[in-house]
């Protein structure tokens, strides 16, 4: 799949039930279709979705999620459909997560990943985020601890 197929796009109400879908598929129902709501109606939240096709924008494949707080983006969601990872589409999704946080003038940016999730691990790792402690029994599903990961200067370009 080339870049030049997929869509890059702001969540917007209309894409709320694809959206519960691929939180459904990639995450295991972490949020409902009213948690994806308030987040859109949030003044300090950042929705990004990435769509299979211009032509369909509605086929969703990838979304991701940021809180601004201060002068930190706390990247609450990133999630790839398990048919199009390795592909790029995490990182050009992070990437523009982190150029929207840095447009807001946000300076920092930290997130959860579970210990387990290597894949996702080494894509932080990649621009540039640091292991700066572990959150023990994170996950409710499991009991899982999360690694907090820290970038401590937006600086996009990866």
């Amino acid at each position: 799949m080339t870049s030049s197929e997929l869509l890059l796009k702001p969540i917007t109400a209309e894409d709320l039930a694809a959206v519960v879908e691929l939180d459904r598929q990639c995450l295991g129902g972490l949020w409902t279709i009213d948690g994806y709501q308030r987040e859109l109606d949030s003044p300090n939240s950042e929705l990004w979705a990435v769509a299979r096709s211009r032509h369909q924008p509605q086929s969703l494949i990838a979304m991701g999620c940021f809180w601004a707080i201060l002068e930190e983006a706390h990247i609450t969601l990133l999630a790839v459909s398990p048919e199009y990872r390795r592909q790029g589409i995490g990182a050009l999704l992070l990437s523009t997560l982190l150029q929207k946080a840095q447009a807001r003038g946000l300076e920092r940016a930290t997130l959860e990943v579970r210990s387990s999730n290597q894949a996702a691990i080494a894509l932080y790792q990649k621009f540039g985020f640091k292991i700066a402690g572990t959150r023990k029994k994170y996950y409710q599903d499991n009991q899982e601890d999360a690694l907090i990961l820290w970038l401590g200067h937006l600086v996009i370009g990866h």
